[in-house]
C-alpha cells in the first residue's frame, strides 16, 4: 500500500499545487486558457500519438474491448438517468448532466499518466483506445441527447454537422487516427520529429493535472447536489466493478487491458461535464460541485483500486 501511496501523491499533489497557485495568484479562469490549448492541442495529442503509432495494428482493432469497454460506460450512463429521473424527480436535461457525472471520468487529464506508471507500457494501447473511442461517444451523445431534451434548438442537419465536425477535428481523434495510419504503414516519423513528440508527450501528465488543480479552485464549492451521493457511487464504485465484470465475462482480453480499463473507469468526474452543463445552461453549479467532491472522494477510492489490482484480486482468468 506504501507503493501505490507513493504512486498517487505526485498526481494528487499536482493537482494540489494547482489548486494551491491559482489561490494564491488569484489570476481569472482566463489565464489558465493557454495552458489548455497546449495540453489539448499538443501535449496529449502527442502522447496519444506515440502510443498509437508503436503499437502492432491488430492490437489497435479490437472491437471486442472498444465494444464491451463503452457498453459497460453507457449501462452506468442509462442508471444514473434512470436514478436522476425516478429518484431524484430531475429534468431530461438534468438527468443527461447526471448520468455524464456517474460516467464520464477524466480519463484524458489524469488516465495516461497513472494507468502508465502504474500498470506500465503493457497499458498503453488500452489506455489510447479509450480515451479516442469513449471520448468521441460522448461528443455524439451530449448534443444528440440535448436536442432531444430541448436545450439544443439547432436543425438536426447543422447539429448533426457540428458533431461529425467535433468528433472529426478533435485533436485526440487526429492524433489517435494519425498513430492508426504509421502503425499500419510500419514506419515512423524523423528522429527530429520523434523527440518534439517525445518532449510533448513527456508533459502531458505534469500540465494537465496542474491545470485540473486550478480549474477546481476557479470554481468553489456552492451548492452540493443532493444527488452527489447516488452519481459518487457510480462513478467511483459501481463504474469499475461493471467494467470489470463485463471484460471478464467477454473473456480473452488481456489483463493489462482489463486492468488499465477498470483503473480508468474509477477516476473521478470529468471537468468537461462542468464544460458541456455550462454549454448547455443546465445543472452547471451542481457539475461543478460534482467534479470536485469525486475528485476528493477518489483519493480515497483510487488506492484501493491500484491496491486490488497489484495484489491480484482482480484477476482475468486464463489470460496473461
Amino acid at each position: 500500500m506504501a507503493a501505490i501511496l507513493a504512486l498517487l501523491l505526485p498526481f494528487f499533489g499536482l493537482i494540489l499545487i494547482g489548486f494551491v497557485a491559482a489561490k494564491v495568484t488569484r489570476q481569472g479562469a482566463d489565464a489558465l486558457g493557454w495552458m489548455n490549448t497546449f495540453i489539448v492541442y499538443a501535449a496529449l495529442p502527442a502522447l496519444f500519438f506515440k502510443l498509437v503509432s508503436r503499437t502492432p495494428i491488430a492490437d489497435l482493432t479490437r472491437l471486442d474491448f472498444i465494444v464491451t469497454q463503452l457498453a459497460a460506460v453507457y449501462a452506468v450512463y442509462a442508471l444514473v438517468f434512470a436514478a436522476g429521473r425516478l429518484l431524484h424527480r430531475a429534468s431530461f436535461a438534468e438527468s443527461i448532466i447526471q448520468a455524464f457525472g456517474g460516467a464520464y471520468g477524466n480519463i484524458g487529464y489524469m488516465g495516461p499518466g497513472l494507468a502508465l506508471l502504474a500498470l506500465g507500457d503493457a497499458a498503453a494501447v488500452p489506455v489510447a483506445l479509450i480515451v479516442c473511442f469513449e471520448n468521441a461517444m460522448h461528443f455524439i451523445v451530449a448534443p444528440a441527447l440535448m436536442a432531444l431534451a430541448g436545450g439544443d434548438r439547432r436543425p438536426p442537419l447543422q447539429l448533426a454537422g457540428e458533431v461529425v465536425r467535433r468528433v472529426a477535428l478533435h485533436p485526440f481523434i487526429l492524433s489517435t487516427a494519425a498513430g492508426f495510419l504509421v502503425a499500419a504503414l510500419g514506419g515512423q516519423p524523423p528522429v527530429a520529429v520523434l523527440r518534439l513528440i517525445d518532449y510533448l508527450a513527456q508533459a502531458a501528465a505534469p500540465c494537465a493535472l496542474f491545470a485540473m488543480g486550478v480549474t477546481l479552485a476557479l470554481r468553489p464549492l456552492r451548492r452540493v447536489p443532493v444527488e452527489i451521493g447516488t452519481i459518487t457511487l457510480a462513478k467511483l464504485v459501481i463504474l469499475p466493478a461493471a467494467m470489470y465484470a463485463a471484460l471478464r465475462l467477454v473473456g480473452g482480453i488481456e489483463a493489462a487491458w482489463v486492468h488499465a480499463a477498470v483503473l480508468l473507469a474509477a477516476l473521478p468526474t470529468a471537468t468537461n461535464v462542468f464544460v458541456i452543463s455550462q454549454h448547455y445552461g443546465v445543472w452547471q453549479e451542481r457539475a461543478s460541485a460534482t467534479v470536485l467532491i469525486t475528485t476528493l472522494v477518489s483519493i480515497a477510492t483510487l488506492p484501493l483500486v491500484l491496491y486490488l489490482i497489484s495484489a491480484g484480486l482482480l484477476p482475468i482468468e486464463g489470460v496473461p
